[in-house]
Order: structure tokens, then C-alpha cells, then sequence
């Protein structure tokens, strides 16, 4: 850290759950609750846009040719506009919630976040308004993920500085919860609008109602997130150092001082979004335009897979702290390794038990990942610059590797007709996730307090004969 920051002579004190009073407990439920409806409010927006897009290309970017690619191209660019702006949000929400606090900006992300989505459900149509329809639906876009470039890493830094350090695993698993269930809503109310009302009827108006109801789940996230307060690790480190008395000061601390911790982050990032799009968003069509399989048993296979992820992921983030985050985290990279591409030739065979297998395998890779990401990724910064690092380092390896994810495989199967591509491309991004990964400290157990970077003080720690998880040690306190 700076010079004006506090120099630690003795490790900062860890927190257990088992030392928490029930007022303790019942705040860091109420934290880790405010922090994962942002998510699910996030995702949920994410997965109506995604399954309304061919509705939407029609009715927005139609300029005379509703038969033609152009409108669909045009609306998944409106899509990706919000990925773009990300980096945007984080470069300035960021450092932001590093000055003023995290629950503060939390408020503005999820206002700003909801609104913007529930506005589209009223914007008029090309027919009504001509250009200034797909205008201000670009506008919204743009609203929403300036919004989400502060959403995510700051719902992830507010949880795991509430968290006791020993279970801080378990209660940040809770937030990719809240990532698969706004998603799997989403998924699961636009089909069955679908199926009830028909193509006419979502055409005559009723695609705009997930968009709406978007503005409930923010006014809960909303009454849920405003009688939050700061986390003692966050209220105790910002008076002890000055390199956040500005935000601009603290994102220069953070490109000064800690651009490894930043790359590392990125790097990890890499994976993380590429798996979860190609696995989630771009699989289906890939099995059903790429390799002609059944859309209806494509999409059934899905939902199958995201089910079981809901179920499974809150105990792979509790056994995080049992064992350590590493081990989880460089098993789930070797796992994208090695086994994408058999992965992928498996799902060639146009069979239920074959892509119910070939994704199972990617499936149960990125709920590895996903179960510890809250956990791990807030521990890669001191408490002055945590924010910022986070926000910075995430949306901008979002920006480029997230929503360009299914767009480079399309391309680069369709150039080159090798159906593998997919395959080869997770490979690839495990072999940079797995580099990323065995840079980490392992950070299960440790505390985020004292304004270092939690896991280099282990030697002082096992000095003073505490028991570290993944220290070679008793994992047991």
C-alpha cells in the first residue's frame, strides 16, 4: 500500500460464524439476501432480452425488412452495446464505492438497473415512432449496463465483507445462485408466454410484460438494499488509510500499486465468461443451427443442466472453505482443459443422453467456478481498493471476452465448417483461466481486513500457530 495507509505488525483478527451473535448473523443474511437480488434482478433482465430478441428485432429494427438478418443482427448489437459500456460503469461505480461506500452505490445500481429495464416494457414500436424507437432502446441498453458494471463487483464485495472469513465460501455461492435463478426465471416465463399467448399475441404487446415486472424485482432489491449498512471490515479500514479520500485517488492507487492483482483477475475472468455464455446462452443454438439437433429436446437439455447447477452450487461453495479455493478453482480449469473438446464431440451425436452428457461435464466445470467466484475475487484486493479492482479488472475482460463469446464461435465455425471450434475455444480459455489460478494466494479462512492483500500474511499467521485452509495445516480453528 501507500505510505499514508496503515503499516500491520499483526495480522487483522478473523472472523468465525460461530462467534457471531444472532443480530451478527441475521445482518449477514440480510446482506448476502440484498446482494443476490441484485444479481437475479441483473440476469433476469439478461435472459428476457435474449429469449424476446426475435420480437424485438421485428418490432424495433424492421426498416422495411422483417424477413432479412439485419433487424436480428441490429437488435443482438442493442445487446451487446450494454457488455461495451460495462467497463464504463466499473472504471466510476467502482473507486466510487471505494470512497463513499459499497451500499450506497449498491442503491443507485439497482435503481438505475430495474428502471431501465422496466422502461422498455412501454417504449413505443418503429411503427409508432420510426428511428426513435430503436434510439432509445439503444439508450436504455446502455443505462442498464453502465448500471451492471457496478452491480456485480460490488454485490460481491458488500456479501464477502459481511461474511465470517470461515463460511465466507458458503454465503458467497449464494450470489451465483441469484445469477441462475434470474436467468432460469427469465427462460422459464418467456417460454411459457410463449406457449400460452403465441407469436401474435407476444407481437401484439405481451413481450413487454417480463420487462415490467423487472421493475418489481427492483423495488424489493430496492426496500431490501436501503436499511443495509457498511460492513465493520469496510467502516474500519477507509479511516485508516487516505488513498481512497477521492475516487479518483483510489483507482490510481489501484493501476499504481496492484495492476498484478488486476491482469490476474482479468485472466481468470477470461474463463469464466466464456464458459458461462458458450455453456448458457450460445449452446442451444449451437445444437439446434449449428448441428441440426431437435430445438425442443436442445432447449430441454438446458434447463435440465441449470437446474441441477441451482441445486449443487451452494454446497461446492461451502466445501470452499472446507478445502480451499484453489483446489476447487484449478480443478474446474484443468476440467476446461482437457475435457472441452471430448466434451463437445460427444454432443455432435444427436442423442438426449449425449448432450444431456457433453454438457453435463462443461456444465458441472462452470459450477465450480461459479460457486466460489464471490468468495475469491473480492479477496484479491485490499479493502481500500476492492471495489475498484474488482469492477475494473471484471467489466472490461467482460467487455471483451463475455457477449463476443458466441459471436467469434459462430463466425469461426461458419469460416472454417469445423464443428469443434467451440471445443478448442474453451480449452484455450481453461489453459489462461488455470495460468490465472495458480497465481491466486489461497484466500478461504483468511481475513479481508487491514488493508493488505488477504493471503500474504500467512506466514505470520502460521508464525502464531493459527490453522490455515490449504496451508498444510488443519483446516480447523
Amino acid at each position: 500500500m501507500t505510505s499514508d495507509s496503515t503499516n500491520v505488525q499483526e495480522p487483522p483478527v478473523r472472523t468465525r460464524d460461530i462467534d457471531l451473535t444472532p443480530l451478527q448473523r441475521s445482518t449477514t443474511r440480510k446482506a448476502v439476501a440484498g446482494s443476490a437480488i441484485g444479481n437475479a434482478t441483473e440476469w433476469f433482465d439478461y435472459g428476457i432480452y435474449g429469449y424476446l430478441v426475435v420480437y424485438l428485432s421485428k418490432l424495433f429494427f424492421t426498416f422495411g425488412d422483417n424477413e432479412g438478418a439485419l433487424p436480428l443482427v441490429l437488435a443482438f448489437a442493442t445487446f451487446a452495446v450494454s457488455f461495451l459500456v460495462r467497463p464504463l460503469g466499473g472504471i466510476i461505480l467502482g473507486p466510487l464505492g471505494d470512497r463513499i461506500g459499497r451500499q450506497k452505490v449498491l442503491v443507485f445500481t439497482i435503481l438505475m438497473m430495474s428502471l431501465s429495464t422496466a422502461l422498455i416494457g412501454v417504449l413505443p414500436t418503429f411503427d409508432a415512432v420510426g428511428f426513435l424507437a430503436p434510439a432509445l432502446l439503444l439508450l436504455l441498453r446502455m443505462v442498464q449496463g453502465f448500471s451492471a458494471g457496478g452491480e456485480y463487483a460490488g454485490a460481491a464485495v458488500f456479501m464477502a465483507e459481511h461474511a465470517p472469513d470461515d463460511r465466507r465460501g458458503f454465503y458467497g455461492s449464494f450470489l451465483e445462485f441469484g445469477t441462475l435463478v434470474g436467468f432460469s426465471a427469465a427462460a422459464v416465463l418467456c417460454t411459457l408466454m410463449t406457449l400460452i399467448v403465441g407469436d401474435a399475441g407476444m407481437m401484439a404487446g405481451w413481450w413487454r410484460l417480463p420487462f415490467l415486472l423487472t421493475l418489481v424485482l427492483g423495488l424489493v432489491g430496492l426496500w431490501m438494499r436501503a436499511s443495509l449498512h457498511e460492513s465493520e471490515t469496510f467502516t474500519a479500514d477507509s479511516t485508516k488509510t487516505a488513498v481512497n479520500q477521492s475516487a479518483l485517488r483510489a483507482l490510481g492507487t489501484l493501476f499504481k500499486e496492484y495492476p498484478g492483482q488486476v491482469l490476474k483477475l482479468f485472466g481468470f475472468v477470461i474463463l469464466l465468461n466464456s464458459a458461462f455464455y458458450l455453456v448458457l446462452t450460445y449452446m442451444p443454438s449451437y445444437l439446434s443451427a449449428t448441428l441440426g439437433h431437435g430445438v425442443a429436446l436442445s432447449n430441454f437439455t438446458l434447463v435440465i443442466i441449470q437446474l441441477v447447477m441451482v441445486v449443487i452450487i451452494v454446497p461446492f461453495g461451502a466445501l470452499s472453505d472446507r478445502i480451499g479455493r484453489k483446489p476447487l478453482l484449478i480443478a474446474a480449469s484443468l476440467g476446461f482443459t482437457v475435457l472441452s473438446v471430448p466434451a463437445v464431440m460427444v454432443i455432435q451425436i444427436p442423442q438426449f443422453w449425449a448432450q444431456l452428457v457433453g454438457i453435463g461435464v462443461l456444465g458441472l466445470c462452470l459450477v465450480i467456478l461459479e460457486s466460489s467466484i464471490s468468495a475469491t475475487l473480492p479477496a484479491l484486493f485490499p479493502t481500500a481498493v476492492r471495489y475498484s479492482g474488482f469492477a475494473v479488472g471484471y467489466n472490461i475482460s467482460t467487455a471483451i471476452f463475455g457477449g463476443t463469446a458466441a459471436m467469434i464461435n459462430t463466425a469461426l465455425v461458419g469460416a472454417t465448417g469445423n464443428v469443434l471450434i467451440p471445443g478448442w475455444y474453451l480449452a484455450i480459455a481453461g489453459l489462461i483461466g488455470l495460468i490465472s489460478v495458480l497465481t491466486f494466494k489461497e484466500t478461504a479462512g483468511r481475513s479481508l481486513r487491514g488493508n493488505i492483500v488477504p493471503g500474504t500474511d500467512d506466514a505470520m499467521r502460521l508464525a502464531k500457530g493459527e490453522t490455515l485452509v490449504g496451508a498444510g495445516r488443519s483446516a480447523q480453528s
